[in-house]
């Protein structure tokens, strides 16, 4: 059973019992929340309004396959189980189901339909917080110890404590129960009963682990147990039990009508199925490093970490290009292009300096295009965005090259060894003068030496040492210098995604929402957005058609925009469920890719609304606003931004 398989089982599965079968939320995070969260990190995230007690529109059980992203896993990847992009299997029930089918639904998933070797599973589950009031979680314990009795397998229970505790204790022979704090197994929004918000639903809940069986690492403590560091055991689900609410400090009241949210990961699962803990072995990702292994020459085994990097990298990349974003030096766009820059550099390191993303990027579109419609759709546009960025990036990574070297040749300082130590300041002249980040700095030079064949002819033959220890507080204290001298520091994001929140960032977004209108009124409805960027001075918004716009075609833009800001439309904002949006005729960048619930911003009123946006705003409250001081709306520059994607820049005048 391959890891497509294995989702779509997971669904059927449920949806079989009962479960409403949901779409993915975008990678992107919804704006409009207010939590300044980029991404969707879990497959909770888009479903918390709904634990939180809103009600879901489509019933009280769901079930769904999220794609997610944890940017701040970056620098974990290159191990066998950590990956920055991964997909989150998820059922819940609101005031529905509870423990007992949670528990057992998940054991006969895993054991009759993946069919994994459930001797090899392992549990987790509270072990109490007295001072509280809340009870050791043995209910769940005991649907457990049931189910592992009836396939013959020893069902013994242990206490733990806190995950320290474990590398004291260890693991009695015969347990296959443990039980853990609030520290590993309570969930709420701020992790332990103490530092749950107040009026907010939590309660304890029981992980699941597969034991891969590799030797102890004592680096990590000195006794093994499920939470152990090592790698022998592997986290693969964890089921919430969301039975409480925080009504005061230190007091808790349960609920009468209590949640499960569980949530598995799709590739952990789909690596205890192979019974190996590698995660690139599995069917979604091993396609990507053999690709990897006939560009390069290269084993995989002897270049795991670059490969591994990579595979992650360009799936995340892939499907955040699906999902709108482009990669800029601002929020989302800035992780985008780190992870594609980081993806090249070690590709770099494997000799593959060549149609890189031509090669790779269609291959990922393979692997997810049958489950992800929106894949197949976007398919032409992901991998034109994906090129670009490998085009720019090339001249950089020489550029980059070049002023190492010159600094290798020139620089007369070496340690005792005789090596060159590059410091923060050589960092932040590559990143100021350059444009080169610092994490590809470390990147490169741990390539170690960071040169072509042509370029090493000309140069010493000295290797660089992961940097001087001290580079990141060197550069940190150079970037401070040149804040400090900006004369136009930034003065706060806002959920909107953009640049600021004043009056005229407020005029560029509503201006931004009829220039949308005035292009899909000029060349169909067929016409989206592919982004925009806007900033004191100027909006810019890039969209689809694959000629350049004639002059009447900019002239004609720019009198529907002015004739609705003369109008003096009111500018009004509403949530709705989502696909209420949809069907009233509400766009957005996104399409159908949203969350549950979005707002949705209205220009007009009675039969004259020339938009109808889903966004998160801000906006002015009526379009005249945009005309104060006898300003009218002016495209300045219309150009290309890649394949089949034009650019606008306008502005106020």
């Amino acid at each position: 059973m391959n890891t497509e398989t294995i989702r779509n089982e997971y669904l059927k599965f449920f949806e079989s019992r009962g479960h409403r079968v949901i779409r993915r939320a975008p990678l992107i995070a919804d704006a409009s929340d207010q939590t300044g969260i980029l991404f969707t990190g879990s497959g909770m995230q888009p479903i918390i309004p709904y634990l939180l007690g809103e009600p879901h529109p489509d019933g009280r059980r769901l079930v769904d396959s999220q794609t997610c992203l944890r940017a701040q896993d970056i620098d974990d990847i290159g191990d066998n189980r950590h990956t920055t992009f991964f997909e989150m299997l998820g059922n819940w029930s609101f005031g529905d189901y509870f423990k007992q089918q949670q528990v057992e639904w998940m054991f006969e998933f895993l054991d009759e339909v993946v069919g994994l070797d459930v001797s090899k599973l392992y549990v987790t589950c509270f072990i109490g917080a007295p001072e509280y009031g809340i009870d050791k979680d043995t209910e769940a314990a005991e649907i457990w110890k049931r189910l592992f009795e009836v396939k013959g397998l020893s069902s013994g229970t242990q206490d733990i404590g806190s995950e320290e505790d474990g590398y004291q204790k260890g693991m009695n022979d015969d347990a296959r129960i443990f039980y853990y704090d609030g520290s590993k197994n309570w969930w709420s929004r701020n992790g332990d009963p103490e530092h749950t918000p107040i009026g907010d639903p939590c309660g304890p809940d029981s992980e699941m682990f597969y034991d891969f069986g590799t030797p102890h690492n004592p680096e990590y403590g000195e006794h093994c147990h499920p939470n152990c560091d090592c790698g022998r055991f592997m986290e693969i689900g964890n089921n919430v039990f969301m039975a409480y609410k925080k009504v005061a400090e230190g007091t808790f009241e349960k609920l009468d009508k209590p949640n499960v949210d569980h949530g598995s990961g799709l590739e952990r699962i789909a690596a205890a199925k192979l019974n190996d803990p590698d995660v690139y072995k599995i069917s979604l990702m091993w396609p990507i490093i053999e690709k990897l292994q006939e560009l390069s020459g290269k084993k995989y085994d002897s270049h795991q970490e670059s490969m591994r990097v990579i595979a992650d990298h360009l799936r995340a990349a892939t499907f955040l290009a699906v999902d709108g974003c482009v990669p800029s030096n601002k929020q989302q766009g800035y992780v985008m292009r780190r992870l594609i820059r980081r993806a090249m550099v070690k590709a770099f390191d494997l000799g593959v300096e060549q149609n890189f993303m031509q090669e790779i990027v269609p291959l990922i579109a393979d692997l997810y295009h049958d489950d992800f419609p929106e894949v197949a759709e976007n398919r032409d546009n992901v991998v034109a965005i994906l090129v670009k960025e490998e085009k720019a990036f090339r001249q950089t990574l020489r550029k980059g090259l070049k002023f190492l070297l010159n600094y290798i040749n020139r620089n007369e300082l070496k340690d005792a060894d005789g090596i060159i130590v590059v410091s923060g300041e050589v960092v932040f002249e590559a990143y100021d003068t350059h444009g080169y980040p610092p994490e590809l700095t470390a990147e490169l030079i741990s390539i170690n030496p960071p040169r072509t064949d042509e370029e090493l002819a000309n140069s010493n033959q000295m290797s660089i040492v992961k940097l001087a220890q001290n580079w990141r507080q060197k550069f940190d204290e150079k970037m401070q210098e040149q804040r400090q001298r900006s004369q136009t520091a930034a003065k706060g994001d806002f959920a909107g995604g953009l640049g600021g929140q004043t009056l005229q960032h407020k005029k560029y977004h509503t201006a931004t929402h009829l220039l949308q209108s005035a292009l899909r009124e000029i060349f169909g409805k067929e016409l989206r957005q592919h982004g925009s960027n806007i900033t004191e001075e100027r909006l810019r918004f890039d969209f689809n058609l694959d000629r350049k716009m004639t002059d009447e075609e900019k002239a004609r833009a720019e009198e529907l925009v002015n004739g609705w800001i003369t109008e003096d439309l009111p500018v009004t904002f509403k949530k709705y469920p989502t696909q209420e949006a949809l069907d009233m005729g509400a766009i957005g960048p996104f399409g159908e890719r949203y969350g549950d619930t979005v707002k949705v911003y209205q220009m007009g009123e009675g039969e004259n609304i020339p938009s109808l946006e889903i966004c998160g705003g801000p906006h002015v409250d009526h379009t005249g606003q945009l005309a104060e001081d006898d300003k009218k709306f002016k495209i300045k520059k219309e150009e290309a931004s890649s394949a089949g994607i034009r650019r606008i820049k306008a502005v106020l005048v």
